[in-house]
Order: C-alpha cells, then structure tokens, then sequence
C-alpha cells in the first residue's frame, strides 16, 4: 500500500457528557467528512468517555474517514493528571466488528488499538499542550489548552 498524507481540519471544540471536547478530522477528501458521518459519531463519543475523577474534564478526538467504507472515531480523555484514556468507535470497517459497510453505522471497537499513522500526529501535540498549559504553570489554565490545537494542514505536518 503506497503511503499518501491525508488532509487534517480542526473544528471547533465542542461540549459533550461534561467534558470540553476538542477535535481533529482526518480526510482524503478535500470536501471534508460528510455531515451525517460527523453527527453519527459524534452521537456514540458519550459512550467512549471515561467517568470523572477530579482531572480537568477535557478530551481530544480524531474523527477519520478512510478511503474505503471505513469511519474512525479515537477519543483521548486525559485522567489520572497525567493520563490518557482511549476509546475507539468504528463504522463501515468489518474487520472492527462493524455489522455493514454504513460509514454512519459506529460501534464501540473492543481492539486496543490506539490508531493508524493519520490518526497519530494530534497526540504528540496533544501531550505538549497538557504540560504546557495544565502541568507546568502554577496555576492550570484549561482555557489555554482547549483553544492549543495542532494547526497543521496534513498529518504530516508538524
């Protein structure tokens, strides 16, 4: 399989299950996720959420539509100070325990599979944000993390 770089939009954050969601779409398509891929997964993100423990409640998510039938969506919790927690949902992709090939159609994902290369970039610039703006100051500034996203045009760009 030839590797071709893929096209990274940041939408703005939103609001989900109490927790300040900020997000990340991965596409070949210039046009971008089609909206009714984006409401379906944003629709199952409260089932890959962790419950509250005293972290800020903040979340990071890549939504990625494949080449193929295939939709991803990898949600990143921050618990635990310092922790990442994921939850992975997937639609169109039979090889995920996906019933058809409906990129609309998410399921909970039981792999732990963490994501493919165009999902990963956003974590390392996710993890750079946290201690910058949550670990290293002395007072936490969770404002200043949610609006630090990756600004990258591709996702191989850093």
């Amino acid at each position: 399989m030839a590797f071709k770089e893929k096209l990274l939009t940041v939408p703005p954050p939103i609001e989900v299950a109490g927790r300040r969601i900020k997000r990340y779409h991965v596409t070949a398509d210039p046009a971008g996720i089609a909206p009714e891929v984006e409401r379906a997964a944003y629709a199952i993100l409260p089932e890959l959420l962790p419950e509250p423990d005293g972290t800020a409640p903040v979340t990071f998510v890549v939504l990625h539509r494949g080449d193929d039938d295939g939709a991803y969506l990898n949600a990143y919790s921050w618990v635990w100070d310092n922790v990442l927690h994921f939850g992975g949902a997937a639609a169109g992709q039979p090889v995920l325990g996906c019933p058809d090939r409906d990129p609309t159609h998410f399921v909970v994902t039981d792999k732990p599979w963490i994501g493919c290369v165009w999902e990963l970039p956003p974590i390392v610039h996710e993890r750079d944000a946290w201690v910058r703006h949550l670990l290293s100051p002395q007072v936490p500034d969770v404002d200043a993390y949610v609006h630090d996203s990756l600004t990258a045009v591709t996702t191989g760009e850093h």
